[in-house]
């Protein structure tokens, strides 16, 4: 199995309950196929950056799932047949996942202190140096 992500945007007159649906159906595939779900985030109601098919607005479905190459073809089928489905992407995180229970995924938050303490160091080293 691979580990991937799926970001999909939702036509925004649709409501939150077939947006739900959208996720389901999807999470069926996905673990129809064999695959896990590892989070699905839904982002709700936002602005678009550009308009597509003449909407401004889309609810966005953030999912980050393990799974067969077979079952992201037959997710990604889905939504090009679906008309509420305005745009989605898909990015493959990990050629070999292996599911560890023991190891947790770290938090982004770690990952921001980590890099702003970097950037503070770096910020003290250029201000001696001067």
């Amino acid at each position: 199995m691979r580990r991937y992500e799926t970001i999909s945007i939702i036509r925004p007159n649709v409501g939150e309950d077939e947006v739900t649906a959208i996720s389901q159906r999807t999470t069926g595939i996905i673990e129809g196929k064999g695959g896990s779900i590892l989070k699905v985030d839904n982002w709700g109601l936002k602005k678009l950056a550009y308009p597509i098919k003449k909407e401004l607005q889309g609810y966005y479905v953030y999912t980050v799932y393990a799974a067969v190459p077979a079952a992201v073809t037959e997710m990604e089928r889905i939504f090009k047949i679906d008309d509420k489905v305005l745009k989605f992407m898909t990015i493959k995180l990990q050629d070999v996942y292996t599911p560890d229970p023991e190891v947790a995924e770290e938090p982004a938050e770690d990952v921001t202190a980590d890099v702003a303490e970097v950037a503070e160091q770096e910020d003290n080293t250029t201000e001696t140096e001067d």
